[in-house]
Formats: C-alpha cells, sequence, structure tokens
C-alpha cells in the first residue's frame, strides 16, 4: 500500500493569489530553521496539520504545549503559508509529500511554491541559485537578482515540486544554499531567508532575532530528529 498523507485544517484559509514556503528539512537544518525564524518575525498562526500512519510517532512539547511535528501556519495578510516539519521525511515518502503539497496549493490557490535545496560546501560559500519550474518563475528568479541554474540535478521534494510543477504549470522556485552541514548554521538559514523574502513580497527577516530564534529551533529540529530515529528505523525497516 502506498503511504498516505493527510493534511487536516483547523481554521479557514485565504491565500488566493499567495505563496507556500517548503520547509521540509533536506542537508543540515537550515530550510526548517528559516522557515520557522519566519513565523516567528511575522504574524503566522497555526492553520492546519500534516500527518502520515508513516511518519514517526512523536509530539514536540513546546512551552508546556504538545504539537505534531509537521504542521501548517499561515498569515493571511501576506497570503503566505509554510508547512514546517521537525524532522526529516524517509525518502520513500518524498514522492507522496510533494504531490500532496501541489494539490494543497491548487486547492487554495498558490500563485508561488518556494522551496529549497542544500550543497555541503565547507568553504562557506553564500551565492544563492535559483531554478524555475515554469517561465514566469524564472523570471521571478532574476527580478530577485538571484542567479538561474542552467545545468545541474535537484533531489528530493524540492526535485519532485519542480518537475510536477513544470507539467502542471504551477510556479516552483527552489533556492539552491550552501551549508556545512553542522550547527548551527545561522549563516545559511539567514541568506535562505533573505532569499525567501526577496521572492515574496512583505515576508522580513529580523537578524538579530533570526539568530535567537535559529538556535532554539536547531535544538528542537535535532531533538526531534534524535527522539525520531530509531522509530524510523523500525518504521520504515
Amino acid at each position: 500500500m502506498l503511504p498516505e498523507i493527510k493534511i487536516r485544517e483547523i481554521i479557514p484559509i485565504n491565500l488566493e493569489g499567495g505563496y507556500l514556503i517548503d520547509g521540509f528539512p533536506s542537508v543540515g537544518f537550515s530550510s526548517a530553521i528559516s522557515s520557522e525564524s519566519m513565523i516567528h518575525t511575522s504574524n503566522f498562526e497555526l492553520a492546519g496539520i500534516i500527518d502520515s500512519e508513516n511518519f514517526p510517532p512523536i509530539s514536540i512539547i513546546k512551552n508546556k504545549i504538545p504539537n505534531f511535528p509537521t504542521r501548517i501556519f499561515v498569515n493571511e495578510s501576506l497570503k503566505v503559508g509554510i508547512f514546517l516539519s521537525y524532522f526529516t521525511l524517509e525518502e520513500s515518502l518524498h514522492r507522496v509529500t510533494a504531490n500532496a503539497m501541489l494539490e494543497w496549493a491548487k486547492k487554495h490557490k498558490i500563485e508561488l511554491i518556494v522551496s529549497s535545496v542544500a550543497i555541503k560546501d565547507p568553504k562557506g560559500n553564500e551565492e544563492m541559485i535559483g531554478i524555475g519550474s515554469t517561465e514566469s518563475a524564472r523570471e521571478k528568479i532574476t527580478d530577485a537578482g538571484l542567479k538561474v541554474l542552467e545545468h545541474g540535478t535537484v533531489p528530493g521534494i524540492p526535485g519532485i515540486l519542480l518537475n510536477e510543477g513544470s507539467i502542471k504549470k504551477q510556479d516552483v522556485i527552489v533556492i539552491i544554499f550552501h551549508t556545512d552541514g553542522k550547527g548551527p548554521d545561522f549563516k545559511s538559514s539567514a541568506n535562505l531567508c533573505l532569499a525567501m523574502s526577496k521572492l515574496i513580497p512583505g515576508a522580513s527577516c529580523n537578524i538579530p532575532s533570526l539568530q535567537k530564534e535559529a538556535e532554539k529551533a536547531e535544538e528542537m529540529i535535532k531533538e526531534a530528529h534524535e527522539e525520531s530515529k530509531h522509530l524510523k528505523d523500525y518504521m520504515y525497516r
């Protein structure tokens, strides 16, 4: 049986013509940290839960309150939604998760999906490069002052978002950023957050606040990752 992703919305959501950020972590935790930081530096509210029988059974306790590890946050004034996860998904779940994201974006008439993928680089390269699923997405990358990738490969959820977006005429932009793969990787998180804010009008990154939030977010994400690791090893065997 193929894995199934369930999205449960807990408040009414209106993001027509807006944006969706993919905050699932890949190499390191910068994608999740920059998304978490944006949530804390702007007025986002919890809007939904992403769950699956194939996800590790775990609750994240923050400020005495239990939380699902994978959630949806929304800022309706900015027309921005964020899929945020505290654990790295098993590869077998990448395709179904990306397709669930695309279906959700279609349901809410999202104009642009923004994802990201990390490249390990111990030299500290800070260049941000974008890939677009459509011509209009590539124009958005250029307008934001980012370089457009001409040749390369994009793995995982971001790669599937690009492929499906190109067929379904859904604008998807994937930002390639560099990280040392260690933590707390504040620099790559800050650079990624700034790049996303160039693509999403009104979104902003408070850098001093981001550094503080990055340290807290990475601690939570790493704890969730370690706690769920043995569960995932058992579940996906």
